[in-house]
């Protein structure tokens, strides 16, 4: 019995430490493991009728090129494009992608098509920032809209001249990575911190019970091969990233104007400070009234219009927060004087402006 109490106690001892920890593998990315990205030109055929115009001249020099390449050949006049749209494709090769692998591939018209709706990409190379080809994308459209209407009226939901093609590029190449015979990681934390990645460092030397990690600034850590990890990089780095860490962050308030949208960060602390809040509305009004003359007066009628202006302005409140108090309590402090999205920014900027907000205050 006392043994199940001691435990227990522990757990809850422990429990705020592990609420807050994150895995490794959320905090950082390895250099040298990432995604690479592709892009190429290509044509959907297969269109009723919404392709591109006759005026967009690289259609019809594509869709030439592509026929005198199946052994035909057509006068430029004679080609028509209503069924033919000019599309960029891109797709991201994953790290280790192999050949034969499928990625999913994005397909965007160029052109002036009206609807990629129903077609079908042709065989479309996709080359990388090197210049050379790593896959080959093909196949029908998914595009997940619709646009119809005449000339008096349209209708459209989504965007019809973009759409997706789930595993529509095979890959043909694969990207040289000799990670198994590496001798040592170089992990890149996602957001620089100098205290997270001294905690990573020591967590991971904890871990293995020797001094394999170092921290080199305060984005990057390098770890070095554990001699047992000899040609097994691959469970190195599984067993690295369930690792546990408590990160920092930077106390910040993030407040957007055109949307009213306020975040501010756990970390957030102010001094000891009074806010007062009150409304100040205007009010105009403006309506129009009708003088008429006298029977047989000889005047005329005319409109005279009418303003009136009314001002309200709300009893104030004036609200002390105390030194160190944390979100929470300027949450409720603010939220009790009734205080809008849109006052909420005001007011954060003019205890940033008065030296009493410690945090960084980021304005979109």
């Amino acid at each position: 019995m006392m043994r199940r109490a001691i435990i227990i106690l522990i757990f809850l001892l422990l429990l705020p430490a592990i609420a807050g920890a994150v895995r490794v593998k959320d905090l950082v990315d390895i250099e040298g493991v990432r995604v690479n990205q592709l892009v190429g030109y290509g044509l959907v055929v297969g269109l009723n009728g919404t392709g591109d115009s006759k005026s967009t001249i690289f259609t019809i020099q594509s869709l030439l090129n592509m026929i005198e390449r199946m052994g035909l050949t057509v006068e430029p006049g004679k080609v028509k494009v209503d069924n033919v749209a000019a599309v960029m494709v891109t797709a991201e090769l994953p790290a280790f992608a192999r050949p034969g692998g499928r990625i999913d591939v994005a397909v965007a018209s160029v052109g002036d098509a009206e609807d990629l709706a129903g077609g079908t990409l042709m065989m479309t190379p996709l080359k990388g920032a090197d210049g050379k080809y790593y896959a080959v994308a093909q196949g029908p459209l998914v595009v997940g809209s619709l646009a119809f209407g005449g000339k008096a009226a349209k209708v459209q939901k989504n965007h019809p001249t973009s759409g997706r093609i789930p595993g529509g590029a095979i890959v043909e190449r694969e990207v040289f990575n000799d990670f198994e015979h590496l001798t040592k990681l170089n992990y890149r934390l996602k957001e620089a911190d100098f205290t997270t990645v001294t905690r990573m460092t020591q967590v991971i030397n904890d871990y293995f019970g020797e001094p394999i990690a170092r921290a080199l600034d305060s984005v990057a850590i390098e770890v070095k091969r554990p001699a047992a990890y000899e040609g097994r990089m691959a469970d190195l780095v599984a067993e690295i990233e369930i690792l546990d860490v408590i990160p920092d962050s930077i106390a910040r308030i993030v407040v957007n104007e055109k949307t009213g949208t306020i975040v501010v960060g756990n970390e957030v602390r102010i001094s000891t400070v009074a806010v007062s809040h009150g409304n100040l509305s205007l009010v105009i009004g403006e309506s129009a009234v009708v003088s008429q003359p006298n029977p047989l007066g000889g005047g005329q009628t005319v409109v005279v219009p009418q303003t009136t202006i009314e001002v309200k302005e709300d009893k104030g409140n004036l609200v002390v927060m105390n030194m160190g108090v944390s979100i929470g309590d300027v949450a409720s402090a603010l939220n009790a004087i009734g205080a809008s999205p849109r006052d909420l920014i005001a007011i954060f900027e003019a205890i940033k402006a008065s030296g009493a907000l410690h945090a960084e205050l980021v304005v979109l």
